[in-house]
């Protein structure tokens, strides 16, 4: 189970973009990267491909590593870490490690 998932509000703890928070808006590359919606822009230069098609520089959101984003807690109002426990019928779940709540 991975303790990063699509839609999660997650905080970025390291490089250019340190302490913004944002949604995740997909995995890549068997989790080990994550595109975070309007964190770690890059700029791309674009050519006029079609005559109804506008060239200019434009703004493209980057993969994150895992490793540099926490979880955003609702409950703890903070980043957090986030722990997998098993329920007693079996399945898997996350949790806060700072105030044991669900996520």
């Amino acid at each position: 189970m991975q303790k990063i998932k699509k839609n999660d509000i997650v905080q970025i703890t390291k490089g250019k973009d340190k302490g913004k928070q944002g949604k995740v808006i997909s995995i890549v590359k068997e989790g080990s990267r994550a595109i975070v919606e309007g964190l770690n822009l890059f700029k791309k230069h674009k050519r006029q491909s079609r005559q109804d098609q506008k060239g200019g520089i434009i703004s493209i959101e980057m993969p994150v590593s895992v490793s540099n984003l926490m979880i955003f807690c609702k409950h703890c109002s903070k980043p957090t870490r986030v722990g997998i426990m098993t329920l007693k019928d079996g399945t898997k779940s996350r949790f806060c490690k700072s105030c044991k709540e669900a996520l």
